[in-house]
C-alpha cells in the first residue's frame, strides 16, 4: 500500500533521532576532546605554558635566607582565536524510490549522511590535535627510515618502544598519559602492524582486549587504543582525552526532512563547531 508523505519513517523528528543515533556510533575523535557549548562565532581561548615554574636569576626556591624576599613565579598563557565552522550534507530521494525501491534508500541515506558529517568533524579534530601532522610537541617522535612498524627487516620493528617514547615525551611536558585517559590513536593499517608484531603477540601484558565501541579496540601499555580511518596512515598519536583540546559546539548535529509532496524527500544534516 502506498503511504502518504507523513508516514512515520519520514517524520522529521524520527529522521533526526536516527541520524544522531548513527552519528554517535561513528564519532571517534570527538571523545578525545572536551565538548562544551558556545553562543559565539569567534572563540578566544588561552594555552597555558606547560613548563614548571622556576626561580628568576639570582634567586632560589630552596634555601631562602632569613628575611630574604621570596622568588616570584609567573604563569604565562598564549592567546589564541578560532572561528566556528559549519559541517553538513544532504541527500535527496525521489518519491518513487522512497515508496517502491527494493533497497531501503531512506536508511542507507541516513547512514551515509551521518558518516559524512562525522568524518568531517573527526578529521578536523585529528588535524587540530596533531597540527596537520607537522613536527610539534605531540608528534616530535620520528621513526627513522627502515624502523617503521612494517619494516622489511622484522628485527627493526619496535612499536612497544616507540609508544613508550611517545608517553615519555608527554610526561616530560608535565602531563600524565597513564592516568586512565591516555589514548593511542591509529589508522587500521598501523593497528594491524601493531597487533601483528611478535613482541605484542607473545607478551600478553602489553595488550588487552575488551572495549569495542566508537573505535576503541583494546588497551596497550596503559593506553586505550583507538582505530579510525580519519587517522593518517603511518602516523600515530598518544593523546590525553579531554585535556588535549576542546570542541566548542555552537550547534549539535541537527537534521531536517524537507518534503516536496509527490516529488522528493530531502534529508539535511549539519552541525557547527570548532
Amino acid at each position: 500500500m502506498v503511504e502518504t508523505s507523513g508516514q512515520l519513517m519520514l517524520r522529521a523528528e524520527t529522521i533526526d533521532s536516527v541520524v544522531k543515533g548513527f552519528a554517535l556510533q561513528e564519532y571517534v575523535m570527538k571523545q578525545l576532546v572536551m565538548v562544551s557549548g558556545s553562543n559565539s562565532w569567534k572563540e578566544t581561548y588561552y594555552k597555558e605554558t606547560a613548563a614548571d615554574l622556576s626561580a628568576p636569576a639570582t634567586t632560589v626556591i630552596k634555601g631562602i635566607p632569613r628575611f630574604a624576599v621570596f622568588p616570584t613565579g609567573d604563569v604565562t598563557w598564549s592567546k589564541t582565536t578560532a572561528y566556528q565552522e559549519k559541517y553538513g550534507m544532504e541527500g535527496t530521494i525521489s518519491y518513487e524510490d522512497a515508496q517502491t525501491n527494493e533497497i531501503d534508500v531512506i536508511a542507507r541515506t541516513l547512514l551515509r549522511i551521518a558518516r559524512a558529517v562525522v568524518r568531517a568533524v573527526d578529521t578536523e579534530i585529528w588535524n587540530s590535535l596533531t597540527e596537520d601532522q607537522t613536527v610539534v610537541d605531540i608528534t616530535t617522535l620520528a621513526i627513522s627510515a627502515g624502523n617503521e612498524w612494517d619494516s622489511a627487516t622484522i628485527a627493526n620493528r619496535d612499536p612497544i618502544q616507540n609508544i613508550l617514547d611517545g608517553v615519555r615525551l608527554i610526561q616530560e611536558q608535565n602531563y600524565n598519559p597513564l592516568n586512565g585517559n591516555g589514548h593511542l590513536v591509529l589508522n587500521p593499517k598501523d593497528y594491524a602492524n601493531l597487533l601483528g608484531n611478535a613482541n605484542v603477540r607473545n607478551a600478553g601484558q602489553f595488550y588487552t582486549a575488551g572495549v569495542t565501541e566508537n573505535g576503541k579496540v583494546g588497551r596497550i601499555l596503559g593506553l586505550t587504543v583507538l582505530v579510525s580511518n580519519t587517522v593518517t596512515a603511518d602516523y600515530a598519536a598518544v593523546i590525553i582525552a579531554k585535556e588535549a583540546g576542546n570542541w566548542k559546539s555552537a550547534m549539535d548535529l541537527k537534521t531536517e526532512t524537507i518534503i516536496n509532496p509527490g516529488i522528493s524527500y530531502t534529508i539535511r544534516s549539519w552541525e557547527i563547531g570548532v
